[in-house]
Parts: C-alpha cells; structure tokens; sequence
C-alpha cells in the first residue's frame, strides 16, 4: 500500500502509462502529474518489462540480505523451539549462536511468545533456597523401555501421525530416580530397576556422596508421599546421614516445581530428543546429559548460566 504522501497511487501510474502512449513526452506528463522526470521513466520502463503487473506495490526489502539466517538454520531455530519448547537463550546455546538472531527468527516465524502456550491459570510464583543443599528435591520419573530396533518410533509415519505397526515391546520400565538441588538446580540421576523403599534409600545414599563430591552438603530432602519415601528404611538412611526429611502437600505437585520441571526436561533432551535403537543405548545417554545439564547447559532460572556456576 502507497504511504499517505505518495504522489503516485496505481491509477496515477496507469495514467502515466496512458499519456505516453497517447504521445506526451516524458516532460510534459511529469509536469501535469507534479512528478520528477525519473519517477516517469522508471514506471514506464517497469511497463514495457512487466506489463500491468509492474505497476503494483512492491516490498521496499532488499532482494539481497547479506546477513540473513539460511533457510536451514531457520528450520532448526523453529524446530528446538516446538520440541523443547526453549527460550531464545537455550536455543542460542544450542546451535552456537546469539539469543537476538534467535529471537528475530522465531519472532518472524510467529513463535516468538511463548506465554501464549501456557495454560496455567495462576501466576507463576518462582523461590529458591538460599545455600546449595539447603533444600534437595527428590522425585521417580517412570519411562517405558525402548525396544531393540527402536520400536514403532522407527516406522514410516511416526514423526507425522504417530502411526506405526503394533509391535511388542521389551517391556518393563526404567524408574529415574531424581535429584535436584533447590538453590543450584544442580541434579543427580540413576535409572533403577524398582520404585521400592530399599532401592530409594540405596539412591539416596549414592546422591548424597555425589552431591558431595561436587561441594554440596546435603541438609534436607522434600519429596511426595509415595511409599517409597514414607518407608521405614528410606527414614532410616536419611536419619543416619543426618538428613532432614520434608513432603510436599497431598496434591500439589507445584511445591516439588523444580523436580517435576527437570522431569519434563529430561525427557524432551534426553529420552525423546532423539531415536534410539535400543534400551542400552538409551541409558547409555544419560550419563552425558546429566554433565552437560550441570556444567554446560544455561538455565534460564538462574540468568542463563548453568547449575555448577552456583556451587
């Protein structure tokens, strides 16, 4: 569309157009028109090149960006986004570049606001504790074993409709046992065999030391009321570490936020991120993410630097 000072709409240049054919000169119909000379020549010449079409509007964008994204990185600007549902800054780290180019793009794309896929209802109140292992949220996420081959994840048309032959799986689950500190957000993770009481004291155990070795000392865990964490031997083990024990309230999963948030990230960059041909393979992975969460990957929570800046 024309701005509003334009002297030319699209019948003033059609009108150009018929005054030279009927034989003015190029003069006289700038003249008439109250334009210069050149603006005359260029719709003329646009024209007799393109026809009626050359008349229209055009976008005042250069044909030739020289520091526009490739269409490639675009693609995988907006598939991290829909994936793993990460900010610019995560996005950023992940492909090596800066969170304004990142922005830019998913801002063109129409991804740029995240908060209109949030469908909670209440505002989200963040806290933290004020010292690493003031406060060590515990939790079990559950996940199905993944099939030798890979599975119906392998099939044609999974990615797209998720359809795919009905196979038997392996299966079984693998139950993560989470760690994770309140202040720090720095996590420790064991794929066990069982949800029980003795095989969570035997996880509890094992965080505590690890924690240690990474400078944390462990004060109190929070964890829901499963059975396994209301058991009289994961009491036990807690008290001979000299560990205070705390539980969240009967439905209300927000107060153990931060184990539940690290939940959903291990599985959108850990067990879906990618296809695995096997079970093995799978846990195999895990090892690397958890490094790479604790000493690499920024958090946006804690001004995009990763959990270990804060021991």
């Amino acid at each position: 569309m024309a701005h509003a000072n334009a002297k030319l709409n699209l019948y003033g240049r059609m009108l150009i157009v018929q005054r030279l054919e009927e034989g003015w000169t190029q003069a006289q119909v700038a003249k008439g028109l109250g334009v210069s000379r050149s603006t005359v020549a260029k719709w003329w010449r646009r024209y007799r090149e393109e026809g009626d079409a050359g008349l229209q509007e055009r976008s005042s964008r250069a044909k030739h960006l020289r520091h526009a994204l490739a269409e490639h990185v675009v693609e995988s600007i907006c598939r991290l986004r829909q994936e793993l549902g990460a900010g610019p800054h995560r996005i950023a780290w992940e492909l090596g570049m800066h969170a304004s180019t990142v922005y830019g793009a998913l801002k063109r794309a129409g991804l740029s606001v995240l908060a209109r896929l949030d469908r909670s209802t209440r505002s989200i109140i963040r806290y933290e504790r004020e010292r690493p292992g003031e406060l060590v949220h515990f939790d079990i996420k559950k996940l199905g074993k993944v099939p030798d081959g890979g599975g119906k994840r392998f099939d044609a048309g999974w990615r797209e409709s998720g359809a795919g032959r009905r196979r038997p799986g392996p299966g079984g689950h693998d139950y993560l046992h989470v760690a994770i500190d309140d202040h720090s957000r720095y996590a420790y993770v064991e794929a066990l065999p069982d949800e029980k009481g003795p095989t969570t004291a035997g996880f509890l155990t094992r965080a505590v030391i690890a924690f240690a070795e990474a400078g944390i000392s462990v004060e109190r865990v929070l964890t829901d009321n499963g059975g396994n964490y209301r058991s009289r031997i994961f009491a036990e083990t807690a008290s001979e570490l000299g560990i205070g024990l705390r539980r969240t309230q009967p439905y209300r999963p927000q107060t153990n936020g931060k184990a539940e948030a690290f939940n959903k990230t291990l599985q959108r960059e850990w067990a879906y991120r990618r296809l695995y041909i096997s079970n093995d393979e799978r846990l195999q992975a895990l090892a690397a993410f958890v490094n790479d969460y604790n000493y690499a990957r920024p958090h946006t929570a804690i001004g995009n630097q990763p959990p270990a800046s804060r021991l």
